[in-house]
């Protein structure tokens, strides 16, 4: 579709249009966002049997009503949190009950949405059948932290296999959620643009004075995967680094799975950072702590992320107003320092492409 070349040095990038037209932001929502997994939370929104919680999935784009529950058996469910008799909210606040109980007819459902019971139904044929369950959303489990899908077009181990291999060693079972140092940022750009800023450490030396003042750039390095790839930032002497970590002198890896999740693991723990589209010039970025490690916390590569992510939103928001000029069409990769970027627009072209 968009004539994305795979060798990066004859390939243009993404066209303006891409960024610039209506058609392409909605196409994105199902050829792109339906088909990717996305980040919920952690297991402890649903730690004990009984436990719901209702979510919209990247509210405000897909919105998608979704549920967590864990049932009796002690298993996490992931249903549909619309009611299969007339569409209204079965869910609609955290609680701790029994079953699932819609409050405009009355019909039930148990923990794992199985249809349990319905009033004034006596005398329908066929009824019920499976279609009066709630349906089942595909979900996965990686330490703790759960994903889900509307409509996979891989497997969760295609877009997660690298990071699961890689940081075997680091203390998942640590991490904490930080609300307190939690944060949303909203941006005045196309979800696209704030993705290709962070895929490249190209631009570090010229808008992050403090972070390049921890990093090695000359051994800043990019690696390149099916379906995420990584960019390791290595330390300058005396700065804080990995311990556990086989590799030397590390001091963040900085993962992107596609299209739209980043996961920066720094000695102190690990900031998740989620793009939501919400129109084609604006996007909410959630920054979401996990602290493993407090007596490191604000230290090295992982330090001043608020100075860091407002020098990145003024940066992006000046691209999104270049890339409306009727002057740029495409520009072309730095063979060297782009290849996450180069990555990012072989996907989206794969992806829309279908």
């Amino acid at each position: 579709m968009f004539n994305i070349n795979p060798d990066i040095k004859k390939s243009p990038t993404l066209p303006s249009s891409f960024y610039r037209d209506e058609k392409y932001f909605e196409d994105s929502k199902e050829k792109i966002f339906t088909k990717t997994w996305q980040f919920i939370g952690d297991t402890d929104l649903v730690k004990v049997p009984g436990q719901v919680y209702p979510f919209t999935l990247l509210d405000g784009y897909l919105n998608e009503p979704l549920l967590l529950t864990r049932d009796y058996d002690d298993n996490i469910n992931c249903l549909s949190n619309i009611c299969t008799h007339r569409a209204n909210i079965v869910c609609d606040g955290v609680d701790n009950v029994k079953s699932l109980r819609c409050r405009y007819h009355g019909r039930q459902f148990e923990l794992n949405g199985l249809f349990k019971f319905m009033p004034e139904f006596e005398g329908c044929e066929n009824f019920p059948s499976d279609k009066d369950n709630l349906p089942k959303i595909p979900f996965e489990i990686f330490n703790n932290f759960i994903f889900t899908s509307l409509n996979p077009y891989a497997p969760f181990e295609d877009f997660f296999k690298e990071i699961k291999e890689r940081l075997y060693w680091f203390p998942f079972h640590k991490l904490r959620l930080d609300t307190s140092r939690s944060k949303d940022y909203l941006v005045k750009a196309h979800w696209a643009l704030y993705c290709e800023n962070y895929l490249e450490g190209f631009h570090i030396p010229y808008v992050h004075k403090g972070l390049n003042d921890v990093l090695d750039y000359s051994n800043y390095t990019q690696e390149i995967y099916k379906y995420c790839n990584l960019q390791v930032g290595m330390a300058k002497s005396g700065e804080v680094i990995f311990d556990e970590s086989p590799e030397k002198n590390i001091a963040a890896y900085y993962y992107w799975v596609f299209p739209n999740m980043m996961f920066n693991f720094y000695p102190w723990g690990l900031s998740i950072n989620i793009v939501k589209p919400i129109e084609k010039n604006l996007t909410k970025v959630s920054f979401l702590t996990y602290i493993s490690d407090e007596s490191k916390y604000d230290t090295g590569a992982g330090s001043s992320l608020d100075r860091v992510e407002r020098e990145d939103e003024a940066i992006v928001e000046n691209v999104q107003k270049g890339i409306n000029s009727s002057l740029y069409k495409a520009g072309r990769f730095s063979p060297s320092r782009e290849t996450g970027v180069h990555h990012f627009h072989l996907l989206i072209d794969e992806f829309m492409s279908k």
